[in-house]
C-alpha cells in the first residue's frame, strides 16, 4: 500500500520525553515528503507552538491543531477553518476550576488566553513554548473560543472528569483528555479524526491511503479512521487495542521505524518490482 497522507501526533509520538525531535525521525519524515507523501501535525497544540515543530522538521504545509478544532496552513499561519464556540457556554465550567483550584485557559484559533496562573502553569507554558495572553477575565472575552483546557495533576484531572460526567456538559460542548494533566473542552464532534477526514475529502485522499501514528486517547478516532493506525507502545493499553499496529515508543524513534517500515519500505520494494 502507497500511503499518500501521514498523520502524526505530535507530544508522546513525534517528541520523545525530553520534548526533542530526533535528526533521524526529521529525516526520515522528510525523505517520505519527498517521495509524495502529504505530512500533517495533529496535535492537541495550538498553531503558535505547533508550526514551530513543522519548521524544524524543514516543512511547510497544513496543520490540524487544538485537536480538530482548528485547521491552519503555514506559512502564515493561515486559519483554513475552525469549530467554536461562546466561552459563556462553560461559565459553570470555569467556576468549577476556579472553586477546586484547577488551572484552566481558554483558546481562540491562534491565541491563547489565561485570567490567572500559578507557578507550575507557567513552567507547563515554557515547557511546551506558550506564549499566553493575560486578561481580567475569560469570561468576559466576546471572541469565538475552539478550546478551553484544564491542566492539573492526575487525581485533579480524574475527579473533574468524573463530576463532569455527572453534571453534564452544556449541550453542543464535549470533552476529551489530551494527556494525563490535561482535559480539553471542545465543540461537540470535533476530533483529530473528524479534521483528518475532512482534510482527505479535499484532498480526494482515501481513508485506506492514510497512515495515522499517536499515542492518547484523542487520537483514537484519527488512528481508526486510518487505513493504517499505528499506536506508538507508550501508549494507553485502550489506544493500542484501536490501533491496527503498536510501534516502537515515542522514545524509541517509533515514528522513524514505523515511517520507514511502512511507507519507504513499502515504496523502494514496489519501485524495485
Amino acid at each position: 500500500m502507497t500511503y499518500k497522507l501521514i498523520a502524526l501526533d505530535v507530544d508522546g509520538t513525534l517528541l520523545n520525553d525530553k520534548d526533542e525531535l530526533t535528526q533521524r525521525t526529521a529525516l526520515t519524515i522528510r525523505e517520505a515528503h519527498e517521495a509524495g507523501a502529504r505530512i500533517v501535525l495533529c496535535t492537541g497544540r495550538g498553531p503558535a507552538n505547533a508550526v514551530p515543530v513543522l519548521d524544524e522538521l524543514g516543512l511547510q504545509g497544513v496543520l490540524i491543531t487544538h485537536n480538530g478544532a482548528a485547521t491552519v496552513e503555514s506559512p502564515g499561519p493561515k486559519l483554513l477553518h475552525e469549530y467554536s464556540y461562546d466561552v459563556g457556554q462553560i461559565e459553570e465550567l470555569i467556576e468549577y476550576c476556579r472553586v477546586q483550584g484547577i488551572h484552566y485557559d481558554v483558546c481562540t484559533a491562534l491565541d491563547m488566553f489565561v485570567d490567572r496562573v500559578g507557578e507550575e502553569a507557567a513552567g507547563m507554558y515554557d515547557k511546551f513554548g506558550v506564549v499566553v495572553k493575560r486578561v481580567k477575565d475569560v469570561l468576559a472575552m466576546t471572541a469565538p473560543i475552539v478550546k478551553c483546557t484544564l491542566f492539573g495533576s492526575g487525581e485533579q484531572l480524574d475527579a473533574a472528569e468524573s463530576e463532569l460526567s455527572q453534571i453534564g456538559l452544556p449541550p453542543g460542548i464535549q470533552s476529551i483528555r489530551s494527556g494525563a494533566h490535561f482535559l480539553d473542552i471542545m465543540a461537540a464532534g470535533v476530533s483529530k479524526g473528524s479534521a483528518l477526514r475532512q482534510l482527505a475529502e479535499l484532498w480526494d485522499i482515501p481513508s485506506a491511503e492514510i497512515l495515522a501514528i499517536g499515542n492518547y486517547y484523542n487520537d483514537i478516532d484519527m488512528i481508526t479512521f486510518a487505513g493504517l493506525g499505528i499506536a506508538v507502545a507508550n501508549s494507553p493499553d485502550a489506544v493500542k487495542a484501536a490501533a491496527d499496529v503498536v510501534g516502537l515508543s515515542n522514545n524509541d524513534e517509533g515514528v522513524h521505524d514505523a515511517v520507514q517500515r511502512y511507507v519507504l519500505a513499502a515504496a523502494a520494494g514496489a519501485g524495485g518490482q
